[in-house]
């Protein structure tokens, strides 16, 4: 074993976690949500993964790596239904290729600290994280099919086989050695839900009940992330290929349902819908803001305070029976 791989493996606290794909952006931020109470060192790698250094978490819970990824898998199931899977180690690139070997649904696999080399050692070169398919063929063709293979080999000739850089960076990863930092990074501020039709539709009481079905789902997404959207964009695909998209400011920054229907309502005006027959709709909620940046406007509109007083009791209600349990009638006729 190498020093430099002695060194990589006295803090095994690298999460890497796994979503399953084609994961809703919506669903995906709530996961990224689930990591930040575990730890606030969450890095965000879109569309189905995510990186969380444990180090806090490790003071903070006082328990192992291990327990905590478990602790997490129960989190994501209980209250997301969504299963991960979760690879611990010493580097990104060991806890990124061990999720990698999770089975699905999913799991936790942690590297034990001591361990790394030996336990690379007999993938095949392929599932070393950052091992593309083409590097992964041009080192087949020179006979070498395995990580502890490629780790025993000399860096100066995997240079030459995958070039300077690519080369000494494989080499180093194969021995353990990843020197990268976990690095916060969220997602980019917006979120988006989309509806497919079973059926190319053209019928516009459909149309609208399925944005008013999305507008619900934005609206409670942004107000269970204590976030507020300063604009919107629609996006209709039609069924030649093309779509159509437009995108327009509110005139306060809003989470509630009101706001976000109106708006999107007068989108769909916008796009003067005759004969087109659709596909899909999506509805984006651009330029979020925290909630609390948000000032609270007096108002003297009874009718739209009480329905504010409904809405947050539809979303009590949705949190303790689940989203589909309660919602705008014109929103079943879209189901």
């Amino acid at each position: 074993m190498t020093a430099g791989a002695v060194r990589a493996d006295v803090v095994p606290t690298v999460m890497h976690v796994r979503c399953p794909d084609r994961l809703p952006e919506e669903t995906y931020r709530q996961v990224l949500e689930e990591l930040a109470e575990l730890s606030p060192v969450v890095q965000a790698l879109p569309p189905s993964a995510a990186l969380v250094e444990l180090k806090g978490a490790l003071r903070y819970y006082g328990t192992d790596t291990r327990r905590l990824g478990e602790m997490l898998r129960v989190r994501t199931v209980s209250r997301l239904g969504v299963d991960v899977r979760i690879g611990i180690g010493s580097s990104i690139t060991v806890a990124a290729t061990a999720s990698a070997q999770v089975p699905a649904p999913g799991g936790v696999l942690a590297v034990p600290p001591g361990q790394t080399v030996d336990w690379l050692a007999p993938l095949p070169v392929e599932a070393l994280h950052g091992i593309g398919p083409r590097q992964a063929e041009a080192l087949h063709e020179y006979g070498i099919h395995t990580v502890g293979r490629l780790a025993a080999i000399s860096p100066a000739t995997i240079q030459r086989l995958l070039g300077g850089k690519a080369g000494r960076t494989a080499t180093d990863r194969a021995r353990g050695t990843d020197p990268r930092p976990v690095v916060p990074r969220a997602l980019p501020s917006s979120a988006t839900v989309r509806h497919t039709f079973d059926r190319h539709t053209l019928d516009g009481a459909t149309v609208r009940a399925s944005l008013l079905e999305l507008v619900v789902q934005l609206g409670r997404g942004l107000r269970r992330r204590g976030q507020a959207a300063r604009a919107l964009t629609l996006t209709l695909r039609f069924t030649d290929g093309t779509t159509w998209q437009k995108t327009r400011r509110l005139t306060e920054p809003s989470p509630h349902d009101d706001d976000l229907r109106t708006l999107a309502y007068q989108l769909m005006d916008a796009a003067g819908l005759q004969r087109g027959r659709l596909t899909g709709i999506g509805l984006k909620g651009d330029d979020l803001v925290d909630a609390d940046q948000v000032a609270q406007q007096i108002s003297l509109d009874t009718a739209r305070e009480a329905r504010l007083v409904a809405e947050a009791a539809m979303d009590r209600i949705r949190d303790k029976f689940g989203p589909g349990i309660i919602g705008p009638a014109a929103t079943r006729r879209a189901s």
